[in-house]
């Protein structure tokens, strides 16, 4: 069993290790596309060769980040091969699908259009090398599509159903699939929050130029186009969280319990906006708060509107008491009930594979049909204990705070740089100024990964929400083989972040030394 554990948890640290390194580059890829095209735009409708150049430089830092997010994002993929191979067979049937998509379609669109993006100056009319920057920007969303599609899917199963002959989930339905709820949430909070990030790198490199007092008028510029685009982001962010929160209450309520280190849930309940866990807070009557900032009915009318609903906690679920699709109080299930259906299906399925080997097509028909109704609590059945569905409460809880107030920091930021920009660009220079632009670089990205960990660890310990978990999920290797490669990978992705970054500070302050309003050729 302790060979077991310290396998699951060296597969789950190695792919969180990947994951958040690839999220490191992918919005600023996504958030810059868009910057990008929109400075192309500026520069066919006015004809004016100071766009240009400014295009050109941001589009030479989106092509070098673009460059490390392909490299850790193909490590991602091949993971599921090598450190979750019992997954990749259950469901590899749906998960495929969008993944073999993304790389077809979106990655194809990428790489056509990204080489007449950076190679097509003056040998393509302007009309079509706008074009296929534009392409270029919607054929890196649409690969994040078709990645956040497939995760959803792992949040919110849907569109499939489970083959005993095959042992495994087979699609029924591509579009369900494509088009949940969960999914679509996901992918414009993901774009949204990259709009977000990437208007904030322009705006941070542009406090440097200024700072530095170089290329003022072009700093101006961009910083200008930068807080536009964040101010859009981050609103849009906003607005698409309020909906992530509302499909989290809907189909993953120990996440939302979790966010809010919530143990008993009440009506009209609370919305914590401040807090310190106790670090001892579990399945108790005892306050979980050392301390909290609340805001009243806060978080039943975030859920609902109303804040005359009941919110269920932690306790409250592990007991059975829930919310359904309509938003009404529900007695239902117990974890421990679950558990025992869950093992209920394990055992359907295992009587069924003794009856084809037995040649028994009776049997086969009554342990498939065993199988098919006990299957929606299939994964509970790997649980050792009820609290065993409990995610890392402390940090999802902080992850939630830190999310939400650095968004609110970000949002006053781009306010105020917009009335600059427009009423007293003169302001923009001053040394303190500059210095918060640049360290809002860090602010961003905190941000970034804070929503990324609580996506994620958030759902645990499910691969699959409710289908497997993640000791169910890894493949039979040693774990001291996916040791090794965690340390080694956490080199060679740190290498690769040191040299992105040098990469590009070195770019900056040599471009930075000209005119980068007139463009070379």
């Amino acid at each position: 069993m302790n060979d077991l554990i310290g396998l699951v948890d060296w597969s789950r640290a190695q792919f969180a290790l990947t994951a958040m390194y690839h999220w490191l580059f992918v919005p600023l890829t996504i958030g810059l596309s868009v910057i990008v095209a929109i400075m192309e735009t500026i520069y066919v409708r006015t004809g004016n060769p100071r766009w240009k150049g400014i295009t050109k430089f941001w589009m030479t830092l989106f092509g070098i980040n673009f460059a490390c997010g392909v490299a850790t994002g193909l490590i991602l993929e091949f993971e599921f091969g090598t450190n979750w191979s019992n997954y990749s067979w259950f469901v590899g049937d749906i998960f495929g699908a969008p993944l073999a998509i993304e790389g077809l379609l979106a990655f194809f669109m990428e790489a056509t259009f990204v080489a007449v993006m950076f190679f097509g100056w003056n040998k393509v009319s302007r009309g079509f090398h706008l074009a296929s920057t534009w392409l270029t920007a919607l054929g890196v969303s649409l690969s994040a599509l078709w990645i956040l599609v497939a995760n959803a899917w792992m949040q919110y199963p849907t569109g499939m159903e489970f083959d005993p002959a095959q042992m495994r989930n087979v699609m029924t339905d591509f579009f369900a699939v494509a088009l949940s709820p969960v999914a679509i949430n996901k992918f414009f909070h993901a774009v949204f929050s990259a709009w977000t990030l990437a208007g904030v790198f322009v705006i941070g490199v542009s406090s440097w130029l200024l700072w530095r007092r170089r290329n003022i008028a072009a700093a101006k510029s961009s910083m200008t186009i930068g807080s536009i685009v964040g101010l859009a982001g981050i609103l849009l962010t906003l607005w698409t969280g309020h909906g992530s929160a509302v499909q989290v209450a809907r189909v993953q309520p120990m996440k939302l319990a979790a966010m809010e280190g919530l143990y008993h849930g009440s009506v009209g309940q609370d919305l914590v906006g401040f807090g310190i866990l106790k670090p001892e807070s579990s399945r108790t009557a005892e306050e979980p708060m050392l301390f909290s900032v609340d805001i009243p009915y806060g978080l039943s009318y975030l859920i609902y509107g109303n804040g005359d609903n009941f919110v269920p906690g932690i306790n409250d679920l592990i007991d059975g008491i829930s919310i359904n699709a309509a938003g009404d109080t529900i007695h239902g299930l117990s974890y421990a009930d679950k558990i025992l259906i869950g093992k209920q299906a394990q055992d359907a399925l295992r009587r069924y594979a003794d009856a084809r080997n037995a040649g028994d097509e009776a049997a086969m028909a009554a342990a498939a049909a065993d199988v098919k109704e006990h299957f929606p609590y299939f994964g509970y059945g790997y649980l050792p204990s009820p609290e065993a569905a409990v995610p890392n409460v402390s940090m999802t809880f902080y992850a939630f705070r830190i999310m939400v107030i650095a968004g609110g920091y970000l949002l006053a930021l781009f306010v105020v740089l917009i009335f600059l920009c427009r009423r007293k660009p003169e302001v923009l220079e001053h040394p303190w100024l500059c210095w918060v632009g640049m360290l809002s670089i860090v602010i961003v990205w905190v941000c970034s990964q804070a929503g990324w960990v609580l996506a994620e660890v958030g759902r645990q310990p499910w691969v699959i929400q409710d289908l497997m978990p993640t000791t169910a999920a890894i493949s039979g290797v040693p774990a001291g083989s996916v040791k090794l490669t965690f340390w080694i990978f956490a080199a060679v992705f740190t290498g690769l972040l040191i040299a992105e970054i040098s990469i590009m500070l070195r770019y900056i302050a040599t471009a930075s030394k000209g005119d980068i309003e007139t463009p070379k050729h």
